[in-house]
């Protein structure tokens, strides 16, 4: 079931491509391009986005292959973060606001959606309110303080999500290796329809590279990197790897500690660490071509899965 449900999900996003990207192009939804940023990426200028429509029109219908409350409640909450980057790709390509939802509105919409995950994660799906150290297997049991911790993930991990998509291909592919691993750990913890859901996650990322990778005809958009992020961190809560996630998506964590340092280093000292932050922009403003860069990233990502694999192993 896993592996037709993969194959479904990537097959699907192949074939739902090519249309979701005439639509976005017929609505004029071309990608705004930061005047600071990199100028090798001026001529991405118009390029579609809210992409991420693609690939999570085919994870719904790939889930209809075996629906269970579990699945089900992830596409939801899923959409529910995919919401909340429609609306801020709509006000920064439709409504020409280039910081689209403000802060506040991004940030209380995700942190709502995260604590009514935590509560249903331990009401209605019996997931308890502990959480589990790595290598150590100390488990602390946080009561009814733990929807707020889930909410953090879930926002945290969105964002940071979030901040690594910047370069065709770079979210997209690393979140096909975390998705796999989840795969692994669902089987292992039993979670046959995690798996699944993680496997439709996985398929999604891969078929959307078809459309993602150099030169990118599509991108995915707040749409899609929120929406991503909040699977990896459902899938994470689900199976109590919300700290082993910090090394799972290790990369993830580099991009959004590169924008963080970054930003406490100019207002402190007023002088830069980075040449321009997140991470991957530091690089290619050093000479790498995106292409290098993003393939470097991607084996950054199976680096830190395997290493993060392992640790749960112990």
């Amino acid at each position: 079931m896993i592996c037709k449900g993969f194959l479904l999900s990537f097959m699907l996003t192949l074939i739902l491509g090519l249309p979701w990207i005439w639509i976005l192009r017929r609505l004029k939804m071309g990608q705004m391009v930061r005047s600071d940023g990199p100028q090798t990426h001026w001529g991405k200028k118009g390029t579609p986005t809210m992409g991420g429509l693609i690939f999570l029109s085919a994870i719904s219908l790939a889930l209809l292959l075996d629906p269970t409350p579990l699945n089900v409640f992830a596409l939801l909450l899923t959409w529910g973060y995919a919401l909340i980057g429609l609306a801020d790709d709509a006000l920064k390509v439709v409504f020409r606001r280039p910081l689209g939802l403000y802060a506040r509105q991004k940030l209380g919409g995700q942190l709502f959606l995260g604590l009514v995950a935590g509560l249903l994660a331990v009401s209605y799906l019996h997931r308890g309110s502990e959480i589990i150290t790595p290598v150590l297997k100390c488990s602390w049991n946080l009561g009814w303080f733990y929807p707020l911790f889930a909410a953090l993930v879930l926002t945290a991990t969105a964002n940071a999500l979030n901040l690594t998509d910047g370069l065709d291909g770079l979210a997209a592919g690393v979140t096909f290796w975390v998705a796999g691993a989840y795969i692994l750990i669902s089987r292992a913890a039993g979670q046959e329809d995690l798996a699944l859901f993680a496997a439709l996650v996985a398929g999604g990322c891969l078929g959307f590279l078809v459309y993602n990778f150099h030169p990118a005809r599509v991108f995915m958009g707040d749409t899609g990197s929120l929406a991503l992020g909040a699977a990896v961190a459902f899938m994470a809560i689900m199976t109590k790897t919300e700290l082993a996630l910090i090394l799972l998506g290790g990369v993830y964590v580099l991009e959004a500690l590169s924008v963080i340092l970054q930003v406490a280093s100019f207002r402190l000292t007023g002088k830069r660490i980075f040449k321009m932050s997140p991470l991957h922009h530091h690089f290619e403003l050093g000479g790498w071509p995106e292409t290098g860069v993003v393939l470097f990233f991607w084996l950054l990502a199976f680096i830190c899965v395997g290493a993060g694999l392992y640790i749960l192993s112990l």
